[in-house]
This record gives C-alpha cells, sequence and structure tokens, in this order.
C-alpha cells in the first residue's frame, strides 16, 4: 500500500496527467512529481514537497521502458535494491550504467532522455529547483557557471547516503521533517555544486558560531509551537544570515544542526509527559505534532531504542 504524499501542511495522492495523443512532445516542462508520476505509472511510496514542487520522494516501480520528457526541476536520484544494468538514451549519445550501491543518477532540467531498465527499482529521488542551487551557490560563495552535468549511474556514495537516509527520516512530524528536509536540501545541493557542475568551486571557510544573542534567540524559535517560527527560512533570517551560513554556525555553537537539535527538544519532552503525566500515548504524539501514535511511536523507538509505552513502564 502506497503511502500519502506530503505537500506543505496536506496529504493527498498524486495523480499522472492524462497525456492525450495530441498533446505536442516536450511542451512546456512539467513539474518533476508530475513527470515521474506519468513515466512510473504509479504513486510515490512517500514524497514530500515544498510548494515549488521541490522535495523527496522514495518510488517503487517495475520495469521500465519510456522517455523523460523535460521537467522543471533538476533530479538527482540513488537507488536502494539489486544490481542491475540499464541504458539511458539523450539524443544519439547513449549511456549504458550500473545500478548499484554508491552511485547516483542525474538528470538535469529540461532535458530529455529514453530509459530501458529490465528490472524492478527502489529509487529515493530529490526533485531540486535551480533556483535553489542558485541561491545554494550564493551563500556558499561557489564560482559560476553552475551548469549540471548529467550523470548515469556514477560512482558518489557521498551523495547516495545522504538521499538514502530520507527514506526513514520523514516521520509524520511536519515541523521536524520540513526542517530536516530544507537542510538536507541545502546540504544535498552545496554537494551537487561541489562534485557535479562543469565548473566545481571551492567553498569559503567559515569560523565561529552564532553570537549568545543570536543563539540564544534561535533556541526559542526552536522551542515554540509555531511551525512557521521553526522553519529554516525563519531562522536563519531572523540571524541575519543565509540559511547555509546559519546552518554552520548553528553547529559550532551547539554541536547539532537545527533539525538535531529540535528532534532532541522533541524527545525530551515526550519523556517529561510519559513520565510525569497519565497523558496517554496518542494525546503525547499530538501535542508533539505527529501526524500519528505510530510516526511518534517509529521516531521515539528510533532515538531510545524502546516504544513509549516500554520506556514509561520502566520509569514509573
Amino acid at each position: 500500500m502506497s503511502k500519502p504524499v506530503l505537500r506543505g501542511a496536506s496529504w493527498h495522492q498524486p495523480v499522472a496527467p492524462e497525456v492525450r495523443p495530441d498533446t505536442p512532445a516536450f511542451a512546456e516542462p512539467r513539474p518533476a512529481d508530475v513527470e515521474m508520476a506519468r513515466v512510473l505509472g504509479t504513486t510515490p511510496f512517500i514524497m514530500a514537497l515544498d510548494p515549488s514542487g521541490g522535495g523527496i520522494a522514495h518510488w517503487k516501480h517495475g520495469p521500465l521502458h519510456e522517455v523523460v520528457e523535460p521537467m522543471s526541476h533538476h533530479v538527482i536520484m540513488t537507488y536502494n535494491g539489486s544490481m542491475q544494468r540499464m541504458e539511458r538514451r539523450s539524443g544519439r549519445s547513449v549511456a549504458v550504467g550500473t545500478f548499484r550501491p554508491g552511485v547516483v543518477t542525474i538528470i538535469p532540467e529540461r532535458s530529455s532522455s529514453r530509459w530501458d531498465i529490465p528490472k524492478p527499482v527502489d529509487v529515493v529521488q530529490l526533485y531540486l529547483p535551480h533556483t535553489t542551487l542558485k541561491r545554494v551557490a550564493d551563500e556558499a560563495d561557489i564560482a559560476k557557471p553552475i551548469d549540471l552535468l548529467e550523470r548515469t549511474a556514477h560512482p558518489d556514495p557521498v551523495t547516495s547516503r545522504l538521499l538514502l537516509s530520507t527514506a526513514d527520516v520523514l516521520g509524520g512530524n511536519e515541523a521536524l521533517d520540513t526542517l530536516f528536509r530544507h537542510q538536507l536540501t541545502d546540504l544535498l545541493a552545496t554537494r551537487i555544486l561541489a562534485a557535479h557542475t562543469g565548473s566545481p568551486g571551492a567553498f569559503q571557510p567559515i569560523m565561529g558560531g552564532l553570537s549568545p544573542k543570536v543563539l540564544h534567540r534561535a533556541i526559542e524559535r526552536l522551542r515554540t509551537d509555531s511551525d512557521a517560527d521553526v522553519s529554516l527560512a525563519a531562522l536563519a533570517s531572523d540571524a541575519g544570515l543565509s540559511r547555509f551560513h546559519f546552518c554552520r554556525s548553528f553547529k559550532e555553537s551547539t554541536g547539532l544542526s537545527p533539525h538535531a537539535w529540535l528532534r532532541q527538544h522533541r524527545l525530551e519532552q515526550a519523556m517529561n509527559m510519559l513520565r510525569d503525566t497519565d497523558a496517554s500515548i496518542v494525546s503525547v504524539a499530538a501535542a508533539l505534532g505527529y501526524a500519528s501514535q505510530t510516526a511518534f511511536a517509529a521516531a521515539f523507538r528510533r532515538l531510545t531504542g524502546e516504544t513509549p509505552s516500554d520506556w514509561r513502564r520502566c520509569r514509573r
């Protein structure tokens, strides 16, 4: 059973658009999630998108023999399945690759190619707007140009591990998931700029963390119950920094990324409620912003090794 799709604050199932025979080939580029739904002919296992259409998707689909038409996002993907050979045709160019752990494939925006994949595929994809790539390049002082290279089963274990980490982390808490996704997108964009552009540039080093006053204000924002206040954009803007520089400075000051700090804070809140109150597990989950008791229990167990009910039983 496919999981629903998270876009902003609402859940929905993606619907592949109807493709009519008289539709001009490669007309206006489609958003990546729409084109992938059309090509793969299925719904994603999980997907989290921003209003821009940028985001992360986990697909499990069958053999593929199809043309991927131009999209309005860069698509970066990695594989989580058995090794297999595949073929990708772009114009007169033919690339033959092998899907295996630690490789990535990149489809630059507005490019088109035919794919022939003989076996089922388990894939995690990043949909990256070019505006995001440009913003991260500006914030990190990366040299131009930033033309993304087309890659087919290209060895890059760093990017692959980062992408695969999303499959288990998007756990049904909107504030945490959004903050994590924004941080991960910026981190992946930084990595892609360094390793997969025509002219990879060097980063300018950043020294020192946040001032005590700015750090205190950022932590107070993270403690709030308002999801708007804990967005990465709001945190960085309040500190007078870019998202890129804020994340690095926050970690320099606390030893944790903003997402990891908030996750730890929510865990401490959960422990206090479980130990000091008689609130039900479902009430604790709702109070901390989780979409369901199941999502809360899974997140709690990942961090503690115990279910909320077992943890409570041992400490009361």
